[in-house]
């Protein structure tokens, strides 16, 4: 009878297809992991795995096998999630694909764990070496999610403003046509993060290529190189901040229309725990409060 131990060992072996570091993985010997794989193929009467020397390659047979097993072992673990979900204490990991508002989850987080301390959490980004559908719990995105089996609900629609060196020429103006920067420096986040996918977008949609002259991981190093007189940029009103220093000016862009609207998502077919409910609940709230707090004018504190 296969047990639910040979199973998880031979989901291990069967992605890493390497015996030593399966082993090293879960802490046995690799006789042990050996002699286990032999004994489930002897009761499946399949070879699951192709051996050459000490070389083994998981065969159409484990390709099946393991789609199965992927899939039972999940099934196990949500169950194992809902029963813990039944005694209502929101506990648990709530795993995050995050593509848009990284500048905010660590406030969210941490005031959520004021409530709740024993929440943890996972967060996948977009330069992770992830799978064309990642699986999640909830995915913050700011544009619509294209992954099979999901909703959305959108929690904030925001302007992007150009953000441009207090002596640069255009500082002085209320609000500007995109156009006219067509010959600056922007100062952008590198390619496949999806601010950068919308900003290159409204270049085009403007009539010229932005001529990128520094790409940047992360928003804080944007900011600071606009802060430094090195360029000009693209900054989301809301989720990067509001005012950027005495140093920066933001303008209105009149044309195109330049916005961006932020989205929830998660998986239709998949179990949510209470953890992950009242995170998604809380995040809405969170949004609608920065929403709230965008039309009273009220200044978000920056933290750049």
């Amino acid at each position: 009878m296969l047990d639910l131990l040979s199973l998880r060992y031979f989901q291990t072996v069967a992605k890493l297809e390497n015996m030593t570091r399966a082993a090293e993985i879960l802490q046995i010997s690799q006789p042990a992991i050996s002699k286990m794989i032999k004994n489930l193929e002897g009761e499946l009467n399949v070879k699951l795995f192709d051996r050459t020397g000490k070389y083994i390659r998981l065969n159409e047979y484990g390709k099946r096998f393991l789609v199965k097993v992927d899939s039972a072992l999940q099934t196990l673990e949500e169950g194992k999630t809902e029963l813990l979900d039944l005694s209502e204490r929101p506990t648990g990991t709530v795993v995050i694909f995050i593509q848009a508002g990284s500048y905010l989850l660590p406030d969210m987080i941490t005031l959520f764990r004021q409530k709740y301390p024993e929440a943890q959490f996972k967060l996948l980004q977009q330069d992770q070496e992830i799978s064309r559908y990642p699986a999640f719990d909830l995915c913050i995105s700011s544009t619509p999610l294209k992954i099979p089996g999901t909703a959305s609900t959108p929690v904030l629609t925001e302007e992007i403003m150009l953000a441009v060196p207090n002596e640069h020429r255009l500082a002085t103006r209320k609000s500007v046509h995109l156009n006219e920067l067509a010959e600056d420096g922007f100062i952008s986040l590198k390619i496949g993060k999806q601010l950068r996918e919308t900003t290159d977008s409204l270049c085009y949609a403007a009539g010229f290529a932005p001529r990128i002259i520094y790409e940047c991981d992360e928003p804080s190093m944007v900011r600071s190189l606009v802060r430094s007189g090195l360029g000009v940029s693209f900054i989301p009103a809301v989720t990067w901040g509001g005012s950027q220093g005495s140093s920066v000016v933001l303008l209105p862009i009149e044309e195109p229309i330049s916005t961006r609207t932020i989205e929830i998502s998660w998986y239709t077919n998949r179990y949510m725990t209470n953890v992950a409910k009242k995170f998604k609940a809380f995040v809405e709230d969170y949004y609608k409060q920065l929403k709230e707090d965008k039309i009273k004018k009220e200044p978000i504190n920056p933290k750049a």
